[in-house]
């Protein structure tokens, strides 16, 4: 397997690099000083409405209006995430310091109707285009009540706030250079892409180079760089996925236990799919040690389908459930124990030496903490080959693609005996996700541009 020749550069910029030629700052402070009335408004109100587009979009929006929560709390914050239900804000919106807005709605597709035919005919005849309809002319009823926005994610958000006519920011999330620079050469897209010089295309940059946009951040410094080249005053402040772990220290009865962290993803039923022949190849892991998977779930699939899976193949549950890992069931059968919790991925990220990992940003986080991993794409919706593919390509090889239950246990038993090869792999993904901290740096960017915080 080959991998990018550079070491990727690290994320993070301060503040003061805010001052250099790559975002000219003292320009924007400018325009902004020149308010239209509209514009004292919105500074009176301090309100800000966040857009996003799909699960890992609204994960990033949550840590950047937590950072801007922490920093200003009289800020007025509001999240309308225009795919899926927003399931990502509910604990904020609990604590009634971000108000929800517009029309959830679930896709039959799971957000991802781009990826086939099929999957869009799904989610036009379930409502989509009456439900991006109402949630468009919300955002430019907020706009006139004086509300800034910043769109997160790709096209359909950064659309939805250009076209409301106010002032806007954009956060990239979904797009690295680092896709088509790596092993570069190996499809056509990639001779498109270098020919246009970053894999943002050209109505992308168009929309970010609006007066009208105050700001833009992407995931790292060499997309940063590509989107300069094209007149966008791009940054990259740090990677937001990598902020909000709290991770906790391994028990001592695992110490002897090699341990491994698996992720079916959770847009079902691809979700069960995958669980079901990720524990198969697990089945096929030769090693003579204790086996611990923990299983790291959210609200779908739920604990009882996945216990009821574990049940139909052959694993027996157990009482015995060590209080420190806080799970919420055990399961075992020969050497493998297999541990399950609800939102526990934030806290048994660290307990991992190798990810098995069907999933998207989470394998991007999981990666990120220095845990590499090993993918098994079956037939998607969201997780087929074409999508493993260009996640591999994204994270430098810290992600491996097999083709077969066998070769995923393979890969996995090489990982786990060869502690050179599992560093390795951990050194690259640390890099290509960057540190955390960058939503902090993000929400001061959020405030000097909008609101004039110094």
């Amino acid at each position: 397997m080959r991998f990018g020749k550079k070491a990727a550069p690290r994320f993070e910029l301060g503040i003061k690099d805010l001052q250099s030629s790559a975002l000219p700052l003292g320009h924007a402070a400018q325009e902004l000083t020149e308010n239209t009335p509209l514009d004292s408004i919105r500074r009176k109100n301090k309100k800000l409405l966040v857009l996003s587009n799909g699960h890992g979009e609204d994960l990033i929006a949550l840590r950047i209006i937590e950072a801007l929560h922490d920093l200003r709390p009289e800020l007025q914050l509001e999240v309308l995430p225009i795919v899926g239900e927003g399931n990502a804000f509910s604990e904020v919106v609990k604590k009634k310091w971000v108000v929800k807005r517009g029309v959830s709605h679930r896709l039959p597709s799971g957000g991802f109707s781009n990826q086939s035919l099929r999957g869009m005919l799904a989610d036009i005849s379930s409502g989509l285009l009456s439900v991006t309809w109402k949630n468009w002319v919300y955002v430019r009823r907020a706009l006139k009540e004086g509300s800034f926005l910043l769109a997160i994610g790709d096209l359909l958000p950064l659309f939805f706030a250009w076209s409301s006519g106010g002032i806007y920011g954009f956060v990239g999330t979904p797009k690295s250079d680092y896709t088509w620079l790596t092993l570069q050469g190996s499809s056509l897209s990639d001779y498109y892409h270098g020919m246009k010089g970053t894999e943002w295309e050209p109505w992308e940059w168009a929309l970010m180079k609006a007066s009208r946009c105050k700001l833009v951040a992407v995931r790292d410094r060499v997309t940063a760089r590509g989107l300069r080249r094209k007149g966008v005053r791009a940054v990259a402040l740090g990677n937001p996925m990598m902020d909000g772990f709290r991770p906790i220290a391994c028990p001592f009865s695992l110490k002897k236990v090699r341990r491994l962290i698996l992720l079916c993803g959770s847009r079902m039923p691809e979700a069960l799919l995958n669980f079901r022949r990720l524990i198969n190849a697990v089945e096929q892991i030769e090693i003579k040690n204790t086996l611990a998977i923990f299983v790291a779930i959210g609200s779908e699939p739920t604990l009882h389908e996945i216990e009821q899976s574990l049940i139909e193949l052959g694993y027996a549950k157990r009482n015995d459930i060590d209080k420190k890992l806080d799970a919420d069931s055990t399961f075992e059968k020969g050497q493998l124990r297999i541990v399950l919790g609800v939102g526990k991925f934030s806290n048994w990220i660290g307990l991992a030496e190798v990810g098995i990992a069907n999933a998207g940003t989470a394998t991007e986080q999981l990666v990120g903490f220095g845990v590499p991993c090993v993918s098994l794409p079956g037939r998607g919706p969201q997780f087929k080959y074409s999508f493993a593919f260009r996640q591999s390509r994204l994270l430098g090889g810290s992600v491996i693609t097999s083709k077969s239950s066998k070769e995923m246990a393979e890969l996995v038993g090489l990982l786990l005996r060869n502690s050179d090869f599992q560093k390795s792999l951990s050194s690259i993904g640390k890099k290509r996700m960057g540190s955390s901290g960058g939503s902090k740096a993000l929400a001061q960017l959020i405030l000097h541009s909008f609101f004039d915080v110094k």
